[in-house]
Formats: C-alpha cells, structure tokens, sequence
C-alpha cells in the first residue's frame, strides 16, 4: 500500500478540512508542512515537496488548490520518477487566485507540461478558483484523468467537503491505476459532496 503526502494550498488546510480528515483516518498519510502558509514561495514549496518525496518514495500526492498547481511544477523536476500517483483536488488558477488575495502569492504561470505520473484532476462547475472549462485544459495537458463534482464550489469546509470518504475511494483507484502504467485513459465520474 502506498503512502500519501498530503499538501494543502494558501493557508494550509484548517481542521476539518477533509485533508485533515485524510491525516486522521489514513495512517500512512503525511502533512507537507510548509514554513509559510501565508505567502506562498514556488520556489521553497517545491523544495518541501521533493524533500517530502524523497523521504517517502512511492507515495501518492493528494493536493488541495495551490498544492495542485504545486504538484503540477513537478513535471521536470528529478524526483518525479519517486511520485506514485498524484490526486489533484481543485486545483486553482494563479491569476484567479491573485485576484482573490492580492500580493500573497510567489508563483510563476500555470504549468502546463504533462506529468509523468498517474493523475487525477478532481473538478468543480462553480469553483470560484477555477473554471471547469480551465480544469478540464489542465487536466488534459498534464495527462490527468477528469473528475466532475458538479456543483461543488473548491471543495473545502465552505462547499460542505469535511470528512470526504470518496476521495479515500478515488485515491485507492489510482494507486490501482498507477500498478498498471494507464495514465492516458480519461476517467469521468461524479460523486456528491459529504459533509
């Protein structure tokens, strides 16, 4: 069984986020804690996430938000061979985000490089963050497969997603998919959120 790095956006995940159900209920899951929440760095955040992977080779990444755009920048880093998998929660969008809180952020433009490991984009139609339409771009240029979650605004606290247990199910899944080397299959499905 593979472990899970968890890895939050801006802010971090606050406790009863479902990243921090994930923490509580799966024992093999650990926090990516960054040294600044606040103000994100793309270029010290990596720097955690890769000192994250290589302390635990093999593991899934369940991203949040920024923690997705983050996961996505590591398409041409060296310890991308070391990720198993990677489920990629809300991602959002940087410009979108900047203008929802200004001067906070340190990253560069949207990556757009294919991953070069199984991948899940799990998407909302009325993510303030991110359009569906722009969800499903980045999905299909970093090779990930599609999840759609209706209605489901970022999928945090505030859109009713505390303890999610699909995303146990969905992960479970890609583990599966990544024994089996088919990330270029697009897989759609829709779950309703669990509070």
């Amino acid at each position: 069984m593979a472990s899970y790095l968890i890895v939050p956006g801006l802010n971090g995940s606050g406790e009863s986020h479902w990243q921090r159900h994930w923490l509580s209920d799966i024992s093999n899951s650990y926090l990516v804690e960054q040294a600044i929440w606040s103000r994100p760095s793309e270029h010290d955040w990596l720097a955690t996430l890769e000192e994250a992977i290589v302390a635990h080779p093999g593991s899934i990444i369940v991203a949040h938000s920024l923690g997705c755009v983050l996961t996505a920048g590591l398409a041409n880093s060296p310890v991308a061979e070391h990720v198993a998998g990677a489920l990629l929660v809300a991602p959002c969008d940087i410009d979108r985000t900047e203008k929802l809180h200004p001067d906070r952020l340190d990253f560069q433009a949207m990556p757009r490089e294919r991953l070069p490991f199984v991948s899940i984009v799990v998407a909302s139609q009325n993510d303030p963050y991110m359009s569906f339409a722009a969800a499903r771009s980045f999905a299909e240029a970093w090779g990930s497969g599609l999840v759609d979650l209706g209605d489901a605004g970022h999928i945090n606290i505030a859109s009713g997603y505390g303890r999610w247990t699909e995303g146990y199910a969905l992960a479970s899944g890609l583990e599966r998919r990544g024994l089996a080397a088919s990330h270029t299959a697009v897989w759609t499905d829709r779950f309703e959120a669990r509070a």
